[in-house]
């Protein structure tokens, strides 16, 4: 059926759930898996009316600390031949995951959904809404 699936994670809690879902019906298929995070594009830091720049954290900072976290996200993973980890940056995490998606051929992406109900997916918005609506390949939500 799937032969390589795309697993997506934020390292939480969450998200996690659906990790363990993915590797276990890649386990279960015989399919390869692509573990994911994607690291949101660096944004200068703005503040008042006259757009004063006060440098929080620079970019490489920044790129730095979006790698400790994609360690420590795709850690729940474990290693294994079947197994390869990538790190997205720059790119809106449904945009990211749907170009990881495309880059390495997957058949099927499996996700957790944060399940925030009809309004606030409504107003806020969802990571999985936005596969699920731009995804020409199956994608699994687990909640």
């Amino acid at each position: 059926m799937f032969k390589h699936i795309l697993i997506p994670t934020d390292g939480s809690k969450l998200a996690l759930k659906g990790v363990k879902a993915g590797v276990k019906l890649a386990r279960a298929l015989g399919a390869r898996v692509t573990a994911l995070y994607v690291v949101p594009p660096f944004v200068e830091p703005l503040y008042g009316e006259a757009a004063i720049y006060v440098p929080a954290m620079s970019a490489r900072q920044y790129k730095q600390l979006g790698e400790r976290d994609a360690r420590k996200a795709l850690a729940a993973f474990g290693d294994g031949r079947a197994i390869t980890k990538k790190v997205v940056f720059s790119r809106p995490a449904w945009d990211g995951i749907l170009a990881a998606a495309r880059a390495g051929r997957c058949d099927a992406i499996v996700m957790a959904s944060h399940g925030r109900g009809a309004f606030g997916g409504l107003l806020l918005g969802s990571e999985t809404q936005r596969v699920l609506a731009h995804s020409k390949i199956p994608v699994l939500v687990v909640r």
